[in-house]
């Protein structure tokens, strides 16, 4: 909220490198890191210049094992942050519902505005013919599909909870396929519009900077904090559109944050029931509790060194092992809890059963596309980079066991349920996988009779 825009230029800035120059062009024949016969070294933009040592501190560390002190201004917008979150979840679904048609209709709103000003810029033609030329060799590619798979379930929230979690408010007779629908329409739509609005200012970079489109794009922070505001701070009127595309990624961080704390405190509210039933304000004080502790352990991301933990914790902490714990819910509602069970089910909420193509897509399909996209997934893992700086061989160690952290309890518990169950080793499996809660209406040898001839088979 400024006149002028503080990475607009270099010139006496206290965090501009030697390096920095606000007129980066192909003409030296150097762009971003790349120095072209040892003519000069690679100039950077103010923009970079910008994140890297004012926002982030980078200087003051030396890579992910050098966390230093955190930066006062992080921690403050971290604390500003929950703060939000806080006041719209306290009283659950009730502030949260109101406060989501914001969040979840401005983002829409402001891309929208940035691609109506977008497509005007010169060289954002080329930047929309570059974002829809296909490329069909790309689809042999593995990765490829382990990011599409990882993007589509952090996108529509699945595995997370989420769904589970928002759901459990509806009646028993919700329109849930219309909702599913809606969700997985208004996904795609605003990824593909989402495109539209970056690559159309890809394109006016790339033309202004002389240089082809895939030299001006980055991937992850790169792309929201360097490449759009550098794009932004040559705008008219830039400090306008700053605020609008920074309102928006705050509109967005706050829906998704919102749905997956809410998916935290229902499970735990709902499990603990008879407690949060009798203790006056339970629900606000742990959601309070909750923010607090979410808040102290993201300020390791606010330390010189924590773009470098943010990017380890966003490889490890929900990628592979979200789609492992995607896999075996599959495999528990497509097997286990029997595909038929699982039918009847919905029939009976929603009035008639689904489809064939449903069935072999819960039973077969998702489960053998998860299956190969994990192993895919652990066979090509790339060497985990920040943008040149290549992380130990430790870390990606630490962080493969740190992912394993989460996906290890479903076969302990599956142990720990088969030892405590008597009988003999069918009896404990039939039991131990069987949806049923209470079984003490029937006997033992009954049940497992009835569940081996129904499920066993089946499966």
């Amino acid at each position: 909220m400024s006149s002028e825009l503080p990475w607009s230029d270099c010139a006496n800035r206290t965090w501009a490198s030697a390096l920095c120059d606000a007129n980066i062009n192909n003409s030296a024949g150097h762009y971003n890191g790349n120095i072209s016969g040892g003519l000069a070294p690679a100039l950077r933009s103010p923009a970079q210049d910008y994140f890297d040592n004012y926002v982030l501190g980078l200087e003051e560390t030396s890579g992910f094992d050098s966390l230093g002190w955190p930066r006062w201004q992080l921690v403050l917008c971290l604390a500003l942050a929950y703060l939000i979150l806080f006041l719209a979840l306290f009283k659950g679904v009730k502030s949260s519902g109101k406060v989501v048609w914001v969040t979840a209709i401005a983002p829409y709103i402001i891309l929208l505005i940035l691609l109506i000003r977008g497509v005007f810029l010169p060289g954002a033609t080329d930047g929309l013919k570059f974002y829809l030329n296909l490329d069909l060799r790309r689809l042999g590619d593995t990765q490829v599909w382990i990011d599409a798979a990882v993007q589509v379930f952090y996108s529509i929230g699945a595995g997370f909870g989420v769904h589970l979690a928002l759901s459990s408010y509806n009646s028993f007779h919700h329109p849930t396929t219309r909702d599913c629908l809606i969700t997985v329409g208004a996904n795609a739509a605003a990824n593909l519009l989402s495109g539209f609005v970056v690559f159309a200012y890809l394109g006016y970079m790339s033309a202004k900077q002389n240089v082809g489109i895939e030299q001006v794009a980055k991937n992850g922070p790169g792309l929201v904090f360097q490449v759009y505001p550098e794009a932004i701070g040559t705008l008219p009127a830039a400090p306008v559109w700053s605020l609008l595309f920074f309102l928006m990624l705050l509109t967005l961080g706050m829906d998704s944050s919102m749905g997956g704390m809410e998916a935290i405190i229902t499970g735990i509210c709902d499990y603990f029931h008879d407690f949060f039933r009798s203790v006056p304000h339970s629900r606000p004080l742990f959601t309070a509790a909750l923010c607090v502790v979410s808040f102290l352990f993201g300020i390791i991301n606010c330390t010189p060194a924590g773009i470098y933990t943010f990017q380890w914790f966003d490889t490890f902490s929900a990628g592979v092992s979200l789609l492992f714990v995607a896999f075996f819910e599959a495999i528990a509602v497509g097997w286990f809890y029997g595909i038929d069970q699982f039918s009847q089910d919905i029939e009976d909420m929603l009035g008639s059963p689904p489809g064939f193509f449903w069935r072999i897509c819960w039973k077969v399909l998702s489960p053998l596309f998860l299956i190969a996209a994990i192993i895919a997934a652990a066979v090509t893992f790339p060497v985990l980079k920040y943008d040149h700086y290549t992380y130990p061989v430790w870390a990606s160690a630490v962080g493969w066991a740190f992912s394993l952290s989460t996906t290890i309890l479903i076969p302990i518990v599956a142990i720990s349920k088969l030892v405590t169950t008597k009988g003999s080793f069918r009896q404990k499996v039939a039991l131990s996988i069987s949806p049923m809660r209470d079984y003490d209406d029937i006997t033992r040898e009954g049940y497992v009779k009835r569940f081996h001839r129904k499920h066993w088979l089946q499966i």
